[in-house]
């Protein structure tokens, strides 16, 4: 009769720690999920106001861009006024110019992708921190 009743204390109380258990694991997730769509909420918030602007920009830039490089090539353009080709001479030339700078500038904006990364960085690490504790707490390798 005494081994009944331990064995059903027992049995209380393994059920007990499990419940225990599932409502942290429940709690750990809800959290790490909860703050990365903080993260992706407050990104998304950021672009609703950049992106529109953006295009604006991207718009007025773009035209003058255009402008600029007409009165760039007609510069040039007056310079080889005697030859027959200088229109030729000072698209080509512009472009050059132009194609090195867009190179240069491509592979400096491709620099900085790479370095700062499209990953919410706060979440990534607070889950990379969590797998180095319950790799420590578990005592083998996850």
């Amino acid at each position: 009769m005494n081994e009944n009743r331990y064995a059903e204390n027992h049995s209380k109380n393994l059920a007990a720690i499990i419940a225990e258990l599932k409502d942290e694991i429940k709690d750990f997730v809800q959290t790490r999920v909860e703050m990365f769509k903080s993260e992706v909420r407050e990104t998304l918030d950021a672009w609703k106001t950049a992106v529109p602007l953006a295009a604006v920009a991207v718009v007025l830039l773009v035209t003058a861009y255009l402008l600029l490089t007409i009165a760039v090539v007609a510069l040039v353009a007056v310079a080889f006024w005697n030859n027959p080709y200088h229109w030729f001479f000072a698209f080509l030339i512009v472009g050059v110019v132009w194609s090195i700078g867009g190179g240069i500038l491509g592979w400096m904006a491709l620099h900085e992708f790479q370095s700062k990364g499209l990953f919410p960085k706060k979440t990534i690490e607070v889950l990379k921190a969590d797998k180095m504790w319950i790799q420590s707490e578990a005592g083998d390798p996850v």
